[in-house]
């Protein structure tokens, strides 16, 4: 039997709900109380799933308030709605519309509810987030700073560098308070760095980009992060398989990792000579590389999630 979802097109403002591609159509303040007459409109025609579209942030609290008034959510790819509109012959683009298409969207790929992170989560995420950030900045600084000859700019320069190491050094001694405190994150921390070249800025990135890891299979997470070959195949023709799409963050981070490790791990040194003498090109060969550390780094997970789960 198939599923009752309610397409929502969030806004700033407004939250445009309709069931299934041509049901019943109501539109909802984008506020706790709006959000609560929604649940209401779901519960009246028997909603099993809402989904709604990644909207810039938008869809951050329509989609926790669902989950925590018990409606099951889930958040879309709004690029892979769009397309599935305009294969279907939907070239029009109305808030209705739009709302009923993510709905029929949902159903047709059997899209199933997506629990919000954890607060911890949401706070890890954050705080990698704003890690990261400031890691740019300090290069970006460090670069314009050789261009500059004048004290008094050069000055300027070094009380920023200055300031961004201080924030950095707080940022990471948060990370690790954090880590600490939770069981399964400090057994991935332990796991991930018996691995040599991992450290502890790589296993904060993989613990808030890839939450999955270990709980799904190793070509799930390959293709989560964007390190799968795409096929691109017809009849006789086998054409050349690319990677795309993805996590680019955490995939940026196995590319730098990956390389690190490989200095240290001969395993990982012999494959990546092997393809090198094969005539591979770099690209492929860092792919590679990479998507292998991911396979391992996986599996180590999930043995530390079993582990954990036998001892509970």
């Amino acid at each position: 039997m198939a599923t009752i979802v309610c397409g929502v097109d969030v806004s700033s403002e407004a939250l445009d709900a309709r069931v299934g591609a041509d049901g019943p159509f109501e539109r909802f303040a984008s506020t706790p109380e709006g959000i609560t007459a929604l649940v209401a409109f779901c519960r009246k025609h028997g909603v099993e799933l809402v989904a709604m579209e990644a909207s810039g942030g938008y869809e951050k609290r329509p989609f926790a308030l669902l989950w925590s008034q018990g409606v099951p959510a889930a958040i879309l790819n709004p690029r892979a709605v769009r397309r599935f509109a305009e294969g279907m012959g939907l070239l029009e683009k109305t808030d209705r519309i739009d709302a009923g298409v993510i709905a029929w969207f949902a159903q047709v790929k059997r899209i199933v509810p997506c629990e919000p992170p954890s607060a911890a989560q949401e706070r890890l995420k954050a705080l990698v987030g704003r890690l990261r950030q400031l890691t740019d900045l300090r290069t970006a600084q460090a670069n314009q700073r050789r261009l500059v000859g004048d004290p008094t700019v050069q000055k300027l320069f070094e009380e920023m560098i200055a300031l961004i190491a201080r924030q950095t050094r707080s940022l990471e001694a948060e990370i690790a308070r954090l880590i600490a405190g939770d069981p399964l994150w400090q057994a991935l921390d332990q796991a991930f760095r018996m691995i040599k070249g991992v450290a502890d800025r790589t296993v904060a990135r993989l613990m808030a980009d890839l939450p999955e890891i270990g709980t799904i299979s190793n070509k799930a997470a390959a293709k989560l992060v964007g390190l799968a070959p795409i096929a691109n195949d017809s009849g006789k023709h086998s054409g050349k398989r690319s990677v795309r799409g993805g996590r680019t963050a955490i995939r940026s981070t196995l590319f730098v990792i990956a390389e690190i490790v490989r200095r240290y791990d001969p395993d990982l040194a012999a494959f990546h000579k092997r393809l090198s003498e094969a005539g591979k090109p770099k690209r492929v060969t860092r792919t590679a590389v990479a998507h292998k550390l991911l396979v391992r780094l996986n599996a180590k997970a999930r043995d530390v999630r079993k582990l954990l789960a036998a001892a509970a």
